[in-house]
């Protein structure tokens, strides 16, 4: 297998966040930003959306290809927004309506009944091999967002298993995500995989 794989993604964020997990599992596996065309994602699951994007950056690249569709799956919303999480408030992928869409759907939902989940979906082409793994990050929503780091829906997410005084994953230092997060929980099967090819 190269050591070069290609991240498909447009997202700067996404990249920086796997760069630092990739490097902490496999530092001789260099990942290579997409430059490609995005291809539309019009799968209803993280999975279906996840090798959309490996395929087509895979088949654009020639090399291996990495994808991951992830998002927040809320208890109380029957697991939405999930493979919808980037578009909640709309087609514009507006983090900042997305966050304040799903605060003022659970507004009168009181913990314990606030539980979520961030799901993430790594998707690996190589050629004619696809795997498929997941990581769950069980938390639960805040009922305000809190923090400055990190991206998406992190500033209401508060993390379960977590001395008190709770934190949202935007309190969190990048190593303390890294280290935590679900693409963190779903690199573990990865990683093995990437080992035996």
């Amino acid at each position: 297998m190269s050591s070069r794989i290609v991240l498909a993604t447009h997202n700067p964020h996404k990249v920086e966040e796997f760069h630092g997990i990739v490097a902490a599992v496999r530092p001789d596996v260099e990942i290579v930003a997409y430059d490609g065309p995005e291809p539309v994602e019009d799968g209803v699951t993280f999975a279906e959306n996840a090798l959309i994007k490996a395929r087509a950056a895979a088949a654009h690249t020639g090399l291996p290809a990495l994808a991951d569709d992830s998002g927040i799956c809320v208890d109380a919303l029957g697991g939405a927004p999930g493979a919808f999480s980037a578009y909640w408030a709309g087609h514009r992928k507006d983090a900042a309506a997305n966050t304040a869409l799903l605060l003022d759907q659970l507004s009168d939902i009181a913990d314990p009944r606030r539980g979520a989940q961030f799901v993430s979906v790594i998707a690996l082409v190589d050629g004619d091999t696809e795997h498929v793994v997941t990581g769950v990050w069980p938390g639960r929503l805040a009922t305000a967002a809190a923090g400055a780091g990190g991206f998406g829906y992190d500033p209401v997410f508060v993390p379960d298993e977590q001395p008190a005084p709770a934190r949202t994953v935007a309190e969190f230092t990048p190593a303390e995500k890294n280290a935590q997060s679900h693409r963190a929980r779903a690199f573990v099967a990865l990683a093995d995989l990437l080992r035996s090819l």
